[in-house]
């Protein structure tokens, strides 16, 4: 098996999102209308899961769901976005977030767990790796979280974290044994204030092999003890942002597609940080990501093909600088 026919296994939350734009925040007692309104499937990984899809990767994502009317919503969804879903039904109330958007397209997130945020330990015991070539996971289950990544250990199944900073309120000494030989970590800017001035010096030193520091409109980098590459946007006029929600999530599913294809760090981050990108130019989450012609139109049109070495500034460090 080819590792471009291998499996991208996307293992966390599922979430019902109910998404307004409104001109501007209510104030105390105050009635704001909106005239724009959607529910659509959403979560840290799924919404990962559904992105790895659109780059041809074969995608299996298991998560937990309630077995209320959102919960059905977000199965029915899930099926018909081209991923292989097996999600844990459990009784009760699935996940469920609120989300405004101003005028600037900045999203402002209230999160109601359900029932469960993360698939059980036992389902997590079972989850069949044979042909994964990839595991991406967000710890909203320490313990459930940390059976499955052992498993891969054990198997040689390269995993990567999304560092949400709700799953490291005291400390990111407690994911110690999550992050241990992680073959990437993702923190955004939220993430890497929790971890202090220098975020990926902190993660190498639990034994994260590499970390991408999603930078928002100026791109991500790709970090490892020995280098430092910046990756930024396509050249050409910015695209409007009209909802940067899912955005973060959009790069690192395509990240974890195009490194199960091409093996290619740097390539594998170009290609994520134009899908991200033109993510935040429509409305919603999954709606907005685009597919694979799509990506790669505005990677010819402006910072150039895939391998296109003058697309990343690089600047090499010393080990654990």
């Amino acid at each position: 098996m080819t590792a471009a026919q291998r499996t991208a296994v996307f293992v966390g939350d599922s979430v019902f999102d109910t998404t307004v734009r409104v001109a501007a925040l209510p104030t105390a007692d105050e009635k704001v209308v909106s005239t724009e309104l959607t529910d659509a499937l959403g979560g840290v990984v799924t919404n990962a899961a559904l992105a790895c899809s659109l780059t041809g990767t074969p995608t299996t994502l298991v998560s937990a769901v309630g077995s209320d009317a959102a919960g059905r919503e977000c199965v029915t969804q899930a099926q018909g976005a081209g991923v292989d879903f097996r999600p844990e039904i459990s009784d009760g109330r699935s996940s469920r977030a609120v989300i405004t958007l101003g005028e600037d397209g900045e999203k402002h997130l209230i999160l109601v767990p359900g029932a469960r945020m993360y698939p059980s330990e036992a389902t997590c015991r079972r989850l069949e790796l044979a042909g994964a070539g990839w595991l991406h996971t967000a710890v909203y289950d320490p313990a459930a979280a940390r059976t499955l990544i052992a498993r891969c250990a054990r198997a040689g199944v390269p995993w990567s974290v999304d560092l949400e900073p709700a799953t490291f309120p005291d400390g990111i000494g407690t994911l110690a044994g999550h992050l241990d030989g992680a073959a990437a970590v993702f923190c955004n800017a939220r993430a890497a204030r929790a971890l202090g001035p220098a975020p990926q010096r902190a993660l190498f030193a639990l034994g994260v092999r590499s970390v991408i520091l999603t930078d928002g409109p100026d791109g991500a980098r790709w970090c490892t003890p020995d280098e430092e590459i910046a990756v930024r946007p396509p050249a050409g006029p910015p695209l409007p942002v009209v909802d940067t929600t899912g955005a973060g999530d959009c790069l690192a599913g395509s990240f974890v597609g195009l490194m199960l294809e091409t093996g290619d760090p740097v390539a594998s981050l170009r290609y994520a940080v134009t899908a991200a990108s033109h993510s935040c130019s429509r409305w919603g989450a999954r709606p907005a990501y685009a597919t694979r012609a799509e990506v790669n139109r505005l990677l010819r049109g402006g910072a150039g093909p895939p391998s296109a070495p003058d697309a990343a500034a690089k600047t090499p460090t010393r080990p654990g600088s």
